[in-house]
């Protein structure tokens, strides 16, 4: 992994970390979750505008990642009604670089060497420890990291899928924008159907905060996972990626006033170990 695909990563962590902040802050995760997809529109237009259409062959790939970003953004949503950032962010992220691993050296055939290994396991059993975080009541919160888990079985799920179809697209934005711009436009009709006045409270302040900085933050934070797709393997793109976890918990314990404790701190610190092993394996 090039020194410029790590960095490109690791901008990608935090602004996917201030998008997760934004939506598990909001009083209203709906209109929150709703307000950054939707919010993806007028950046996906423009990439649109602006990248090579991708190739046709790619567009099964896009079929299969929208309908799993669906999926994951739905039990994402559901997973932040139940818990705090700082518990179910870590599960969520923490269980897809595993998956994603196993899958891509069992399944796909990917080589990768021992440091990689050790560094992706460093980083994931750092973010999954975190699963141990306490309610305020001193119980685990079991619902919450059971929604936690499944969310992160999606997010293994859309990047290896992602990553393939931006690789025979030949135009990894233009791949990712328009698969952005379709989803933008299910999250919408979903949130005019299931829940009818979400987007008409979206047109307020809170909402059109979000909508553009919410929404820009995720657009440019995937569109740059998505690229390093195509310049790295995936397994590594994907482990790197959920360092935004050590971002969340930042934010989680001086914005959303939610405990710091030991176990935060040591799991923080076998994360960003796992992060320096990983740029320099060979």
């Amino acid at each position: 992994m090039s020194l410029t695909v790590f960095l490109a990563v690791i901008g990608a962590a935090l602004l996917h970390a201030v998008w997760n902040a934004a939506v598990k802050g909001g009083t209203d995760k709906k209109l929150a979750m709703g307000a950054v997809v939707v919010g993806h529109t007028p950046f996906a237009l423009t990439s649109i505008w602006l990248a090579p259409m991708p190739d046709m062959a790619a567009l099964p790939w896009m079929a299969a990642g929208l309908a799993l970003h669906m999926g994951y953004q739905l039990f994402l949503m559901r997973a932040y009604e139940m818990g705090d950032l700082s518990q179910v962010y870590p599960i969520a992220r923490g269980s897809a670089p595993l998956i994603v691993a196993f899958v891509s050296v069992t399944a796909l055939g990917v080589h990768l060497s021992g440091a990689e290994l050790l560094a992706i396991a460093i980083i994931a059993l750092g973010i999954i420890s975190l699963a141990a975080v306490r309610r305020a009541d001193g119980l685990r919160n079991g619902r919450a990291a059971g929604m936690a888990l499944v969310t992160g079985m999606f997010i293994a799920s859309y990047s290896l899928v992602d990553g393939y179809g931006a690789r025979i697209s030949g135009s990894p934005l233009g791949f990712y924008a328009w698969v952005a711009l379709v989803n933008s436009v299910l999250m919408a009709l979903f949130l005019m159907r299931r829940h009818p006045g979400t987007m008409r409270r979206m047109a307020g302040p809170a909402g059109r905060m979000i909508f553009v900085l919410g929404g820009g933050a995720s657009f440019v934070a995937y569109a740059l996972v998505t690229w390093a797709f195509t310049q790295a393997p995936i397994a590594l793109v994907t482990a790197l990626r959920e360092t935004s976890v050590v971002f969340a918990l930042l934010i989680g314990v001086f914005f959303l006033k939610e405990r710091l404790d030991l176990a935060k701190v040591l799991a923080t610190a076998a994360m960003l170990g796992g992060a320096v092993l990983l740029r320099l394996a060979r």
